[in-house]
C-alpha cells in the first residue's frame, strides 16, 4: 500500500539533504561550503482514521491537511 492520502491523493515529495561546513560570513567566517548532496523524501503526515464513507465507516489514511480542513468526516 503506497503512502498516500486516500482524500486528496498527496504522496512523499523527493528533495536534496545538503551538508555543509564552515562559518557563514556574517559572523567573521570565509562562508559556508557544501561538502555533500544527498537525496531524500519528504514524507507527509499520514493518519489512519476511521471515516464514513458512502454511509458505512471504513478505516483509511488521511492527511492531516485533509483532517484538519474538514473534508473528511469521522465515524
Amino acid at each position: 500500500m503506497a503512502r498516500k492520502c486516500d482524500i486528496c491523493g498527496r504522496q512523499a515529495q523527493n528533495g536534496n539533504s545538503v551538508a555543509r561546513r564552515g562559518a557563514p560570513k556574517r559572523t567573521g567566517g570565509a562562508g559556508r561550503k557544501i561538502t555533500g548532496i544527498t537525496h531524500r523524501k519528504f514524507q507527509l503526515n499520514l493518519q489512519k482514521v476511521r471515516a464514513v464513507i458512502d454511509g458505512t465507516p471504513r478505516r483509511i489514511r488521511v492527511c492531516t491537511r485533509c483532517l484538519r480542513s474538514g473534508k473528511v468526516t469521522k465515524g
